[in-house]
């Protein structure tokens, strides 16, 4: 029972990462970044939280990323006046529902669970090779499918930086139709910082967790010298 509990909880997670089998670009980007996090923030509260909401984080945890509250509040705060509200999209989950026939799911650890889901790749690989995926497909309702994603619901929310893209059904592999405001490079650099922030954001504390475990490791050598040089005294009249 408390495996199908489990489950339910995290079906939507799992549908919105569901794809095929695809090769996996590795995610170049890093959570040591600040800089990088902070972009990644901008564009997440930008592109993302109009439709996706990250409602297990609150606005204060943003000044972890080396931010004062008053660049929170000028700079990211659009879905709510107080720095320690929750990071929730301001449409109703029922709205949502009815205009795009499913709730669209909360993304703060969705890259934690794509990671740990069983699939092929981690899920910072997963999302940095998913959101440079997308294509024209007017099959779709959309009219916006992705070469991770097959029959994604969701449009491109980066195409005005990305370009358009279709993709060749012979080489398989995306060719542009209309340039975007950023260069590959520059696009590439963009979703890496993004990806950054949504794996930190599963995960904010993960760099003190690394950081804490290294030292304990550290402690634990210099224990076992001293452990090993007090046995070898206290039994020298033995031995």
């Amino acid at each position: 029972m408390k495996k199908f509990l489990i489950a339910l909880l995290f079906a939507p997670l799992m549908a919105f990462a569901s794809g095929g089998n695809v090769h996996l670009d590795k995610w170049p980007g890093s959570v040591s970044d600040k800089a990088a996090l902070q972009n990644g923030a901008k564009l997440f509260v930008n592109y993302c939280l109009n439709c996706h909401g990250a409602s297990y984080m609150r606005y204060k945890n943003l000044m972890d990323l080396g931010l004062t509250e008053q660049q929170v509040k000028d700079n990211l705060m659009f879905t709510a006046d107080k720095i320690g509200s929750l990071m929730a999209v301001a449409a109703r989950s029922d709205e949502q529902k009815l205009w795009f026939g499913a709730t669209p799911p909360d993304l703060t650890i969705l890259a934690r669970a794509r990671g740990e889901a069983g699939n092929a790749g981690a899920g910072a690989d997963w999302l940095y090779t998913y959101l440079r995926s997308f294509y024209r497909d007017d099959n779709r309702p959309t009219g916006w499918n992705n070469v991770v994603f097959e029959n994604v619901g969701m449009p491109n929310p980066l195409w005005e930086l990305q370009g358009q893209f279709e993709l060749n059904h012979e080489t398989h592999k995306l060719e542009q139709l209309v340039p975007g405001k950023l260069s590959q490079a520059e696009y590439d650099k963009s979703i890496s910082d993004l990806v950054g922030f949504m794996v930190w954001m599963g995960e904010p504390q993960q760099e003190f967790r690394q950081k804490l475990g290294l030292i304990v490791l550290a402690f634990l050598a210099v224990l076992f010298v001293v452990a090993y040089a007090l046995k070898k005294e206290y039994w020298k009249d033995i031995h």
